[in-house]
């Protein structure tokens, strides 16, 4: 028994030395030059990034020192980058001055995806989340102030009682299962970024240049549709937002809303 637990040792010290020749060493002045020899690079082409508007760039340290990216035959997705023709988007969707309602860096982060640049720029997923639930909550309003349809009212009871009935609970049978989801399906809200031409100004990369619609396109217009309500949500505040999710999503889209 003491013999095997010595050669099991023997072994296991063994091992540990064999590690420990073979683990590269790296001395101090390697080090040194390294960082050295990277600072030299950053100091020989300086540029000054003071001036330059943030989604107009990407980060220098979020760069790779190569791609990972070898003889790729993909090519790529050209995107707008003219302030004039994102402006021109947002007059045609928030109307007159409706350039004016975000500022600028809020306004290229509201059309700009997560795939875009590998989201170094910024993305709007968090701007979508929230204008997602303000459009929900308005599409949910909408469908109960809007007066119950004769398919949805209550059959004649068979013992000649009546149920209570109250104007403002007349609109809950709206509410159907699937009504809500069916009227802002990702289809229909597609459809009308389309009308306003959303696809001019959107920042991302399709996983497939040459076919747009198998690469999401439909899907990547609905986050981004509810990403500026949230934005505007974000700056101008909850009463704005609502009042653009009523008259510019909702409405288009068929929903009686009331101011």
């Amino acid at each position: 028994m003491a013999s095997m637990l010595s050669a099991r040792a023997a072994r296991t010290v063994s091992c540990s030395t064999c590690r420990t020749f073979a683990a590269p060493i790296v001395s101090s002045s390697a080090l040194l030059s390294r960082r050295a020899y990277s600072t030299e690079q950053e100091a020989s082409s300086p540029v000054d990034y003071a001036n330059k508007p943030r989604w107009s760039y990407t980060p220098p340290r979020a760069k790779a020192p190569f791609s990972l990216r070898f003889d790729s035959r993909r090519q790529e997705y050209p995107v707008n980058s003219d302030p004039k023709a994102l402006d021109e988007f947002y007059l045609r969707m928030l109307g007159k001055d409706g350039d004016k309602v975000l500022s600028d860096e809020v306004k290229w982060l509201a059309v700009t995806h997560k795939s875009f640049d590998q989201g170094r720029r910024g993305f709007n997923d968090r701007l979508a989340f929230l204008g997602k639930r303000i459009v929900q909550l308005q599409a949910s309003l909408a469908l109960v102030q809007s007066p119950s349809t004769s398919a949805n009212a209550a059959a004649p009871d068979a013992q000649g009682r009546e149920p209570f009935t109250h104007p403002a609970l007349d609109g809950l049978n709206n509410l159907s299962q699937g009504m809500k989801d069916f009227l802002i399906s990702k289809t229909q809200m597609a459809e009308l970024a389309q009308k306003y031409e959303l696809q001019k100004v959107l920042r991302w990369s399709p996983r497939k240049p040459q076919n747009l619609t198998t690469s999401g396109l439909d899907l990547v217009l609905t986050h981004t549709m509810y990403a500026v309500i949230g934005a505007i949500s974000l700056e101008k505040g909850g009463h704005a937002a609502n009042q653009v999710a009523q008259e510019r999503i909702l409405a288009p889209l068929g929903f009686k809303t009331t101011a």
